[in-house]
Protein backbone atom coordinates (compact mmCIF):
# COMPACT_ATOMS: atom_id res chain seq x y z
CA UNK A 1 0.00 0.00 0.00
CA UNK A 2 2.88 2.29 0.74
CA UNK A 3 4.52 1.49 -2.40
CA UNK A 4 1.42 2.21 -4.37
CA UNK A 5 0.85 5.90 -2.64
CA UNK A 6 4.43 6.57 -3.13
CA UNK A 7 4.18 5.51 -6.92
CA UNK A 8 1.01 7.99 -7.15
CA UNK A 9 3.16 10.55 -5.68
CA UNK A 10 5.92 10.72 -7.67
CA UNK A 11 3.45 10.08 -10.99
CA UNK A 12 1.45 13.36 -10.25
CA UNK A 13 4.80 15.13 -9.22
CA UNK A 14 6.55 13.80 -12.84
CA UNK A 15 2.85 14.92 -14.54
CA UNK A 16 3.16 18.72 -12.39
CA UNK A 17 6.96 19.23 -13.91
CA UNK A 18 6.07 18.29 -17.40
CA UNK A 19 3.03 20.33 -17.56
CA UNK A 20 5.38 23.24 -16.36
CA UNK A 21 8.00 22.37 -18.91
CA UNK A 22 5.68 22.12 -22.07
CA UNK A 23 3.32 25.36 -20.88
CA UNK A 24 6.96 27.28 -20.85
CA UNK A 25 8.27 25.66 -23.68
CA UNK A 26 5.08 25.22 -26.15
CA UNK A 27 2.72 27.72 -24.76
CA UNK A 28 -0.65 26.41 -23.86
CA UNK A 29 -0.98 25.89 -27.68
CA UNK A 30 1.09 23.04 -27.41
CA UNK A 31 -0.53 21.31 -24.29
CA UNK A 32 -2.19 18.29 -24.47
CA UNK A 33 -2.68 15.21 -22.65
CA UNK A 34 -0.32 13.22 -24.97
CA UNK A 35 2.59 15.71 -24.95
CA UNK A 36 2.74 16.02 -21.28
CA UNK A 37 2.36 13.02 -20.66
CA UNK A 38 5.32 12.15 -23.34
CA UNK A 39 7.45 14.22 -21.64
CA UNK A 40 6.70 12.76 -18.26
CA UNK A 41 7.08 9.16 -19.57
CA UNK A 42 3.51 8.00 -18.33
CA UNK A 43 0.10 7.01 -19.33
CA UNK A 44 -1.90 10.24 -21.31
CA UNK A 45 -5.01 8.49 -19.28
CA UNK A 46 -3.32 9.20 -15.88
CA UNK A 47 -3.51 13.21 -16.73
CA UNK A 48 -7.42 12.41 -16.44
CA UNK A 49 -6.69 10.34 -13.71
CA UNK A 50 -4.92 12.45 -10.96
CA UNK A 51 -6.37 15.37 -12.45
CA UNK A 52 -9.46 15.69 -14.59
CA UNK A 53 -8.00 16.93 -17.21
CA UNK A 54 -5.06 19.10 -18.66
CA UNK A 55 -6.60 22.23 -17.72
CA UNK A 56 -6.94 20.68 -13.99
CA UNK A 57 -3.45 19.44 -14.20
CA UNK A 58 -2.01 23.20 -15.58
CA UNK A 59 -3.76 24.65 -12.49
CA UNK A 60 -2.69 22.46 -10.20
CA UNK A 61 1.20 22.79 -11.22
CA UNK A 62 0.14 26.77 -11.64
CA UNK A 63 -0.78 26.12 -7.88
CA UNK A 64 1.93 24.50 -6.85
CA UNK A 65 4.36 27.16 -8.29
CA UNK A 66 2.39 30.08 -6.46
CA UNK A 67 3.24 28.41 -3.39
CA UNK A 68 6.89 28.15 -4.11
CA UNK A 69 6.94 32.03 -5.54
CA UNK A 70 4.87 32.94 -2.31
CA UNK A 71 7.01 31.70 0.31
CA UNK A 72 9.87 33.05 -1.60
CA UNK A 73 8.41 36.73 -2.66
CA UNK A 74 7.15 37.51 0.72
CA UNK A 75 10.60 37.07 2.35
CA UNK A 76 11.86 39.69 -0.51
CA UNK A 77 8.98 42.08 -0.07
CA UNK A 78 8.99 42.55 3.79
CA UNK A 79 12.59 42.97 3.96
CA UNK A 80 11.67 46.30 2.73
CA UNK A 81 11.33 49.71 4.39
CA UNK A 82 10.81 52.55 1.95
CA UNK A 83 9.24 52.92 -1.04
CA UNK A 84 12.79 52.58 -2.31
CA UNK A 85 12.94 49.31 -1.30
CA UNK A 86 9.68 48.13 -2.01
CA UNK A 87 10.04 49.12 -5.80
CA UNK A 88 13.46 47.27 -5.55
CA UNK A 89 11.73 44.49 -4.48
CA UNK A 90 9.14 44.64 -7.07
CA UNK A 91 12.34 44.64 -9.40
CA UNK A 92 13.78 41.58 -7.98
CA UNK A 93 10.31 39.54 -7.67
CA UNK A 94 9.51 40.59 -12.05
CA UNK A 95 13.45 39.74 -12.82
CA UNK A 96 13.13 36.27 -10.81
CA UNK A 97 9.44 35.40 -12.40
CA UNK A 98 11.13 36.20 -15.35
CA UNK A 99 14.21 33.87 -15.22
CA UNK A 100 12.39 31.32 -13.62
CA UNK A 101 9.79 31.02 -16.77
CA UNK A 102 6.99 31.50 -13.88
CA UNK A 103 6.10 34.72 -16.43
CA UNK A 104 5.44 33.28 -19.21
CA UNK A 105 3.57 30.70 -17.24
CA UNK A 106 0.79 32.54 -15.87
CA UNK A 107 0.28 34.90 -19.07
CA UNK A 108 -0.12 31.64 -21.41
CA UNK A 109 -3.46 30.94 -18.81
CA UNK A 110 -4.35 34.28 -18.53
CA UNK A 111 -4.05 34.45 -22.70
CA UNK A 112 -6.07 31.03 -22.77
CA UNK A 113 -8.76 32.30 -20.49
CA UNK A 114 -9.76 34.98 -22.69
CA UNK A 115 -11.94 32.72 -24.64
CA UNK A 116 -12.21 29.94 -22.22
CA UNK A 117 -14.91 30.99 -19.28
CA UNK A 118 -14.82 28.20 -16.56
CA UNK A 119 -10.60 28.98 -17.20
CA UNK A 120 -10.93 32.34 -16.69
CA UNK A 121 -12.65 31.82 -13.44
CA UNK A 122 -10.03 29.74 -12.53
CA UNK A 123 -7.22 32.53 -13.11
CA UNK A 124 -9.15 35.32 -11.83
CA UNK A 125 -9.71 33.44 -8.46
CA UNK A 126 -5.70 32.79 -8.29
CA UNK A 127 -4.99 36.19 -9.31
CA UNK A 128 -6.54 37.68 -6.62
CA UNK A 129 -4.51 36.25 -3.96
CA UNK A 130 -1.15 38.03 -5.87
CA UNK A 131 -3.00 41.51 -5.49
CA UNK A 132 -4.06 41.10 -1.88
CA UNK A 133 -0.19 40.53 -1.57
CA UNK A 134 1.24 43.91 -3.52
CA UNK A 135 -1.78 45.43 -1.58
CA UNK A 136 -0.84 44.46 1.81
CA UNK A 137 2.65 45.10 0.89
CA UNK A 138 2.23 48.48 -0.38
CA UNK A 139 -0.38 49.19 2.65
CA UNK A 140 2.64 47.70 4.77
CA UNK A 141 5.10 50.61 3.77
CA UNK A 142 3.05 53.97 3.21
CA UNK A 143 -0.13 53.43 5.02
CA UNK A 144 -1.36 56.23 6.97
CA UNK A 145 0.85 58.64 4.71
CA UNK A 146 -0.26 60.86 2.45
CA UNK A 147 1.16 59.17 -0.50
CA UNK A 148 -1.12 56.45 0.52
CA UNK A 149 -4.10 58.35 0.20
CA UNK A 150 -2.99 59.30 -3.17
CA UNK A 151 -2.38 55.62 -4.34
CA UNK A 152 -4.94 53.48 -2.59
CA UNK A 153 -3.34 50.20 -2.26
CA UNK A 154 -5.50 48.56 -4.26
CA UNK A 155 -5.13 50.86 -7.24
CA UNK A 156 -1.23 50.35 -6.68
CA UNK A 157 -1.80 46.63 -6.86
CA UNK A 158 -4.31 46.39 -10.00
CA UNK A 159 -1.59 48.57 -11.52
CA UNK A 160 1.41 46.30 -10.75
CA UNK A 161 -0.40 42.83 -11.91
CA UNK A 162 -1.52 44.47 -14.96
CA UNK A 163 2.54 45.81 -15.77
CA UNK A 164 3.66 41.90 -15.06
CA UNK A 165 0.55 40.76 -17.17
CA UNK A 166 1.43 43.61 -19.89
CA UNK A 167 5.22 43.25 -19.95
CA UNK A 168 5.66 39.83 -21.11
CA UNK A 169 3.15 40.95 -23.85
CA UNK A 170 5.31 44.05 -24.45
CA UNK A 171 8.50 41.69 -25.13
CA UNK A 172 7.28 41.12 -28.85
CA UNK A 173 7.79 44.42 -29.25
CA UNK A 174 10.98 44.76 -26.57
CA UNK A 175 12.84 41.81 -27.24
CA UNK A 176 16.30 42.55 -25.90
CA UNK A 177 14.46 44.28 -22.58
CA UNK A 178 15.49 47.47 -23.10
CA UNK A 179 12.26 49.52 -22.84
CA UNK A 180 11.13 47.51 -20.31
CA UNK A 181 14.41 48.32 -18.13
CA UNK A 182 13.77 51.79 -18.94
CA UNK A 183 10.06 51.87 -17.67
CA UNK A 184 11.80 49.52 -14.08
CA UNK A 185 14.71 52.81 -14.03
CA UNK A 186 11.63 55.34 -13.95
CA UNK A 187 9.94 53.65 -11.35
CA UNK A 188 13.37 54.02 -9.23
CA UNK A 189 13.39 57.87 -9.85
CA UNK A 190 9.92 58.49 -8.55
CA UNK A 191 10.30 56.17 -5.86
CA UNK A 192 12.53 58.93 -3.74
CA UNK A 193 10.28 61.66 -5.02
CA UNK A 194 7.21 59.54 -3.66
CA UNK A 195 8.77 58.72 -0.05
CA UNK A 196 8.95 62.44 0.38
CA UNK A 197 4.95 61.90 0.72
CA UNK A 198 5.35 59.46 3.57
CA UNK A 199 7.37 61.72 5.55
CA UNK A 200 5.05 63.26 8.58
CA UNK A 201 5.82 66.67 10.15
CA UNK A 202 6.69 67.29 13.67
CA UNK A 203 3.73 67.68 15.68
CA UNK A 204 1.53 66.20 13.25
CA UNK A 205 -0.17 62.95 14.08
CA UNK A 206 -1.26 60.04 11.28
Amino acid sequence: MAARARSSEDTRRRLLDAADTVLREQGYAGTSARTIATTADVNSALVFYHFGGVDGLLLAALDRSSDERMAMHRATAEAARTVEELVEAAVEIYRTDLERGSLAQFSELVAAAVTRPALRAEISTRAERWVAFVEEQWQRVVGGSPLARILPARDVANAAITFYLGVNLFSVLDPDGERTDGVLDLARRLAPRARLLTLRLPGRKG
